[in-house]
């Protein structure tokens, strides 16, 4: 099976997309061509036999037109040969090819698109609701004419048919890693103020004076960018956070600090969560976060982090079923703080919580499930005119 792979909204190595579908797809024995932005900083390289790439812009913030036209024309020369189409993204629901030019086509929805708009700050506000009802018409369009594959249950609300769901699990370990290294939290994903910017570099301000380190893993948005770099002033200036303990005495003990990585792919970026003392989710009460499931929380489980998560419905499913971490409220890094004090000065919790966690992972979470699911479900849509 020849499958043609398009984005041109996520990063090339987007996990979903590049480390697990498009593996999947290479282990069974199809070929795949990607079209992504592939001139990205951090673009993979090839992760097996029969993948071709093909490089596109990125459509990001408000400069998304020229990229749009650059994926009608990679698309227009690519699907016709191919078996299957596998786009990623509603914007390329606009510059799909004819229908009689184009071969079976599945889009694959990684979120409630409409509902992330009203956190867009590229977007101005007034335009928000606007564009989301254009969203939720596409995506009406889109059920009539192509396959969906929904990366979460709470989607199909959405939708008036029956869709498979793919759930964004991931890959987990034999064995957990144990506490290692310096003392340290972890964030792993996109950061921007909805998924909590702010909250994590109070967290670091916080905890500074403990020193225990807050890692940032990931790339971040310009209001993201801004808190990074304003508590990284203050840590530079020994300016504790509002709720530090004044007993401590102002500065960074040695070890603590905010650290930002940037973009790191998946893999890399997970192999530097081994050994933190805990994982953060701290999303805020978004429409879009609501009805899914912070992947990062699976991931944490995984690698055998304890979680620390705000209390989005499916996240505290997760965490309180496994027992392997703590739920904190929305918007409160002093709470937050508390919980990673809780796991430093107790070492045994700490490793009891990630086993559990990766245990539950284990047994429940593991994405060859879902990639087998995924790979027969493609070659059913192949087959079928």
């Amino acid at each position: 099976m020849r499958v043609v792979v398009c984005t041109v909204v996520h990063h090339p190595a987007d996990a979903r997309i590049y480390y697990r579908q498009i593996r999947a797809l290479l282990d069974a024995g199809h070929q795949v061509t990607y079209i992504a932005p592939m001139g990205e900083k951090g673009a993979p390289a090839s992760i097996g036999a029969g993948l071709t790439t093909v490089t596109i812009p990125r459509a990001a913030g408000k400069r998304r037109l020229g990229a749009l036209r650059a994926a009608r024309a990679a698309l227009a020369k690519q699907a016709p040969a191919a078996d299957l189409l596998l786009v990623h993204d509603p914007e390329l629901l606009l510059v799909l090819p004819a229908r009689a030019k184009r071969p079976p086509t599945v889009w694959d929805v990684h979120e409630d698109t409409a509902a992330a708009l009203t956190t867009k700050a590229w977007l101005p506000r007034f335009l928000r609701p606007v564009a989301a009802g254009g969203v939720t018409f596409a995506e009406r369009q889109a059920e009539r004419r192509l396959h969906l594959i929904l990366a979460e249950k709470g989607y199909t609300a959405r939708f008036g048919g029956t869709h498979p769901v793919v759930l964004n699990t991931t890959y987990v370990p034999g064995t957990a890693a144990p506490p290692s290294g310096p003392r340290r939290v972890i964030y792993v994903g996109h950061i921007s103020p909805d998924r909590g910017s702010a909250e994590m570099s109070e967290l670091a301000r916080l905890l500074a004076p403990q020193g225990i380190a807050v890692e940032l893993v990931g790339p971040a948005d310009a209001q993201a960018q801004a808190h990074i770099r304003a508590a990284q002033a203050d840590l530079a200036a020994g300016v504790p956070g509002p709720g530090a303990d004044a007993g401590a005495g102002a500065g960074v003990a040695a070890g603590g600090g905010l650290h930002w990585h940037g973009f790191v792919p998946n893999e890399q970026a997970l192999a530097l969560a081994d050994g933190a003392l805990a994982g953060l989710s701290l999303l805020q009460d978004e429409a879009n976060f609501r009805v899914s499931m912070p992947t990062k929380v699976i991931e944490y489980m995984a690698r055998g982090l304890p979680v620390i998560t705000t209390p989005l419905p499916l996240a505290v499913e997760l965490v309180e079923g496994a027992d392997c971490g703590f739920v904190v409220p929305f918007s409160d890094p002093a709470a937050t703080a508390e919980a990673v004090l809780r796991l430093d000065a107790d070492p045994s919790l700490r490793v009891k919580m990630g086993e559990r966690g990766h245990e539950a992972a284990q047994r429940d979470l593991g994405w060859p499930a879902e990639a087998a699911k995924f790979v027969t479900q493609l070659e059913q849509w192949a087959r079928t005119p």
